[in-house]
């Protein structure tokens, strides 16, 4: 197969979004989150992965946590992979790291992008249906059940674990 060969048969193939994500918590165990200024609800720190650049799940958790709240932290292990597919657009895979708790002075150094994001707040675990909209809700919810019961990262499927016997 030559070069050219190979670059159609890549291009041919199909696409995938990608997303990653850092749940982050205080010592109270509330959870942090962000609401964008381009959609309804709210949202973790979190983006769209520079796979165009080489750029990892982790990685791209980290910048987008860097450019959304001013906070260089490096993810933890790796809490929810989901699968989503929608409507008019390619399947998206979203990937949730845990960043930890975060201390007083983490939290009062957090420094919005103001661009995309309009505030922060923490927020008790049962009251995050009231801020989290679709597959996300699932997904945060998954993801702190994983981290209660120490286990391993948690797949998904729209949001909900697939049935696997």
């Amino acid at each position: 197969m030559t070069s050219s060969d190979y670059a159609t048969y890549i291009a041919g193939l199909p696409r995938v979004l990608a997303g990653a994500a850092t749940l982050f918590r205080d010592a109270g165990g509330r959870v942090l989150l962000v609401r964008p200024n381009y959609r309804d609800g709210w949202a973790l720190p979190g983006g769209t992965i520079e796979s165009d650049t080489g750029e990892t799940p982790r990685q791209g958790a980290r910048r987008e946590t860097r450019e959304e709240i001013g906070l260089d932290v490096e993810p933890g292990r790796l809490l929810v992979v989901d699968w989503v597919p929608g409507p008019g657009r390619p399947p998206i895979a979203a990937w949730m790291f845990d960043g930890g708790i975060l201390g007083e002075e983490q939290l009062s150094a957090i420094r919005l992008q103001e661009e995309e994001l309009l505030e922060w707040r923490l927020v008790e675990p049962a009251e995050l249906e009231r801020y989290l909209l679709g597959q996300l809700r699932h997904r945060v919810a998954a993801a702190l059940e994983s981290l209660a019961a120490d286990a391993g990262a948690v797949e998904l499927e729209n949001g909900r674990r697939p049935d696997v016997r």
